[in-house]
């Protein structure tokens, strides 16, 4: 009788012959004070996608990040991926999504690297010990807004390739790059570009790689999840304009009142979400992930300091890891309306907008969570007897993602990092949320490991922000690495 031939996966940890890593390594350390310097050319790209008076710079941004690739000979594309419209109706073009690709053999794996260029809003004013937009060195320490997120890593990755080419030594796998310049506001446009994509340049794709994260301490860590992201708009409108507080106070049922006590039902002083059918979607905690989670390096007094707070919700590591990552939460953002200004005005609003969102997690579908969250807020407004109306919308539904840590994509990051850092890596989740993992999970079919070169302390999207000139370049040589290790995964047959 003939068995079917079945394709196995097998993942070869040989020896390094053939692997000049040492070369290669040295190539980066005697390069990197050019890596810096490219690195501050970028930062100096005001690339916020939040505000349309920076497009110009963000498609100059697009444009560079397309010229680097050029100049290294990969096969780059610009790819118009539509326009944007904003609230006042006006039409703006979206910067173009930057793809390229070095090498074509169907004998290699082909790998997809996924980054943004974009950033968050800077200003001196805000707090910035230093010019956001003028990278500055200080104690090792590379600081300007998108150092971290993402432009050094995305140059780290570029870096990796050029030092392959630039030794004349071939890439041990194909390397695709998707660079796009919305991360910050949403990816607009880039889900519809990756669908329309699918069957033509993601079609010999066999994993994508994302390195828009961070480590949890100063140990190298692979992320296998993150949560998601439901955030919610809860309307109260009452009167139809704002009133005087001292004329019309004690004679109306105000809505500022009515929101505060609809946002006291959403959590408890302990955390609990009081939502029903939120916590009970949860899978349990396995004894398995515990131990994963009590053998994280992870220390509490220094996580306490670094947010500077006296106290957490709660005491040990693994309930705190667990509740930050693979838990639900609720947090409340703010409440449009309401006056928040310097000094007194004592005014009733007519209408207030609260916010707030629930990081869900495998198991939790954002449509589920929007029924849950709608019926149980109008549920609880109902018992208030309020004649004031109230409106729940939720703006966004991003879906959280997780891996399969036993995929050899997590072998292979396990023996680059042994490699480049002589440890073996934490293995994490995120407690935020990265919506194009889950947007490539589903369109793609493929496997997808992050694997982040960012400082646990780099100050993403705060005052400040850096990264460590020795996580900017040891994440190169670790780029460096995980292209070879990548190439050990053989196919055979059984």
């Amino acid at each position: 009788m003939n068995c079917p031939r079945t394709p196995l996966i097998l993942l070869l940890f040989s020896s390094v012959h053939g692997f000049q890593y040492t070369n290669l390594a040295n190539y980066v350390d005697s390069h990197q004070e050019e890596y810096v310097e490219a690195l501050r050319e970028w930062v100096a790209v005001e690339s916020d996608s939040s505000n349309i008076l920076k497009r110009s710079e963000l498609h100059r941004m697009m444009e560079l990040t397309a010229k680097k690739l050029q100049q290294m000979g990969g096969s780059v594309n610009l790819i118009d991926i539509g326009n944007q419209e904003l609230p006042d109706g006006q039409i703006i073009m979206l910067p173009n999504v930057v793809t390229a690709q070095f090498g074509n053999d169907s004998d290699k794996r082909t790998v997809c690297i996924y980054g943004h260029t974009d950033v968050q809003p800077a200003k001196l004013e805000d707090g910035w010990a230093t010019d956001p937009f003028n990278l500055t060195e200080i104690n090792g320490n590379l600081y300007g807004r998108g150092a971290s997120d993402n432009k050094a890593p995305v140059l780290a990755w570029i870096h990796a390739v050029e030092a392959y080419k630039s030794l004349n030594m071939e890439l041990p796998v194909n390397v695709k790059f998707i660079f796009e310049g919305m991360e910050e506001t949403g990816s607009n446009g880039l889900d519809a570009m990756i669908q329309s994509h699918r069957d033509t340049f993601f079609s010999d794709v066999d994993y994508i790689i994302i390195s828009d994260c961070g480590w949890l301490s100063r140990k190298p860590a692979l992320t296998y999840g993150t949560r998601g992201n439901c955030y919610f708009f809860a309307e109260v409108e009452g009167p139809k304009q704002d009133l005087h507080s001292g004329v019309y106070g004690g004679t109306v049922i105000e809505p500022m009142t009515d929101i505060i006590g609809l946002l006291d039902t959403l959590i408890s002083p302990s955390g609990k979400i009081l939502i029903p059918g939120i916590r009970e979607a949860v899978a349990p905690l396995s004894d398995e992930e515990w131990k994963m989670y009590q053998d994280i390096q992870f220390d509490l007094e220094s996580y306490m300091s670094k947010i500077g707070v006296s106290q957490l919700m709660y005491n040990n590591k693994v309930d705190l890891l667990a509740h930050r990552w693979r838990y639900p939460t609720v947090s409340i953002h703010g409440i449009e309306g309401a006056f928040s200004d310097p000094g007194t005005k004592t005014v009733i609003p007519a209408k207030v907008i609260a916010k707030f969102s629930i990081r869900q997690v495998p198991n939790m579908e954002p449509v589920m969570v929007k029924k849950q969250v709608t019926e149980y807020l109008h549920s609880m407004f109902a018992k208030r007897r309020s004649p004031n109306k109230l409106k729940v919308t939720m703006v966004i539904g991003a879906k959280p993602w997780i891996a399969d840590i036993r995929d050899q994509l997590y072998e292979a990051g396990k023996a680059a990092v042994k490699r480049v850092f002589n440890t073996d890596p934490d293995l994490i989740r995120e407690g935020g949320t990265i919506p194009i993992a889950k947007t490539f999970q589903d369109v793609t079919g493929k496997s997808i490991i992050m694997l982040p070169i960012g400082g646990f302390d780099d100050g993403l999207h705060s005052q400040n922000e850096k990264i460590s000139r020795y996580n900017y370049i040891e994440g190169t040589k670790l780029f460096i690495a995980y292209l070879y290790e990548v190439s050990q995964i053989k196919k055979s047959s059984v």
